[in-house]
């Protein structure tokens, strides 16, 4: 990628609520960043939001949008899910870089698209992972691929969330065919993402999944038995129907313990490092370079790719990081609902869990009757 200079001009498709997260983390990084288009299907609604965040123009369409706007140099998707790769595609063969929410796309065959589009155009897509970047889950990261940790053994990830029944009043919440998939695709990602960032790739998943409570046609938990290449094994937790809300994860290494719990965002107080007996020198490790005021979201990981962009390096997370975390998403369904261990890279071609999250075999779902 060839570098690009300060300030970025930023445009936004989707003006809901997660939008604001964006249009506030882009504010907060001062010059570095104009916002200088949105776009929603509700004009005054993005109006609204033009006004708010001082983006000059405004536009029900996202073609409408990259054709005018001829100087972008990123983009992000703020629209319910099963817009996702429509309009990453769109970006990307406009030139445009692309910054998608979370899940990326509903599919593995929708992600394989965008990693196709991606090779044929050069434009990179993106995708929302801020958890990545706060500076403990940084420096983590750097002390686990040093060594100095020790080898990775077990971990724990618990995303246990609340999520009302009204909740789902929402059209597209709760719904495969539009949200792909309850708290594993939507809730828990964000912490087993940072689970794969850090333990590096995974090679079996054995799954459990559940509609408990929640008036969805997708699950409300889910339980995920993980092997990874380097021969760590973890636990991975996805609930909305957990009423004391939190998002823990734990890793033992064989000199230590890393562990953070917070909700929907950590700052350095949230972790704690304890090292095996023996490794106490590892504490003042863990504690150089700590950034006690700085908490975990957005603005970092927006502030990251425009620093990538600047120095001309490709942004993270890329499509290539984006597919291990799905396709994990779809190993937990696929394991789940088929009663049985899948393995990385298992899941291709016309498997039905290659096309969509569910399967067609969530075993819940009501039979549909065979016209003669």
């Amino acid at each position: 990628m060839s570098a690009k200079t300060p300030p970025f001009r930023v445009a936004i498709i989707g003006t809901g609520g997660i939008a604001h997260a964006h249009a506030r983390a882009l504010a907060e990084l001062g010059d570095r960043a104009v916002l200088v288009g949105v776009a929603d299907v509700d004009r005054s609604r993005a109006e609204g939001f033009a006004t708010e965040f001082g983006a000059s123009g405004v536009y029900t369409d996202a073609a409408d949008l990259l054709a005018a706007e001829t100087e972008l140099d990123l983009v992000h998707i703020c629209t319910p899910p099963q817009t996702h790769a429509t309009l990453a595609i769109q970006a990307m063969r406009a030139g445009v870089p692309a910054l998608v929410e979370k899940p990326t796309v509903l599919s593995l065959a929708e992600m394989d698209e965008l990693v196709h589009v991606n090779a044929e155009t050069g434009v990179p897509v993106l995708t929302v992972f801020q958890h990545r970047f706060g500076p403990a889950a940084l420096r983590l990261r750097r002390l686990a691929a040093s060594g100095a940790l020790g080898r990775p053994l077990v971990a724990t990830c618990e995303t246990l969330w609340y999520r009302p029944d009204e909740y789902f009043d929402v059209p597209w919440r709760g719904r495969w065919e539009v949200e792909g998939g309850g708290p594993t695709m939507g809730h828990g990602i964000h912490q087993f993402d940072l689970l794969l960032a850090v333990l590096g790739p995974w090679a079996l998943v054995s799954a459990f999944a559940a509609r408990q409570s929640r008036p969805t046609d997708t699950e409300d938990v889910s339980i995920a038995l993980a092997q990874f290449d380097n021969g760590a094994v973890a636990t991975v937790v996805n609930s909305v129907v957990s009423p004391r809300e939190t998002s823990r994860l734990r890793f033992d290494y064989e000199y230590a313990t890393v562990e953070v719990e917070h909700l929907y965002g950590y700052a350095e107080s949230d972790w704690t490092f304890t090292p095996a007996p023996g490794h106490e020198d590892l504490v003042p490790l863990w504690a150089a370079d700590a950034e006690p005021d700085v908490t975990s979201g957005h603005r970092l990981q927006i502030e990251a790719i425009l620093d990538a962009l600047e120095a001309g390096r490709e942004p993270e997370v890329s499509i290539a990081e984006a597919r291990r975390t799905m396709e994990f998403v779809a190993a937990t369904y696929a394991s789940a609902f088929r009663g049985l261990p899948v393995a990385a890279g298992e899941i291709t071609g016309d498997d039905p869990f290659t096309r969509s999250m569910d399967g067609g075999a969530v075993p819940w779902a009501p039979v549909k009757e065979v016209v003669a």
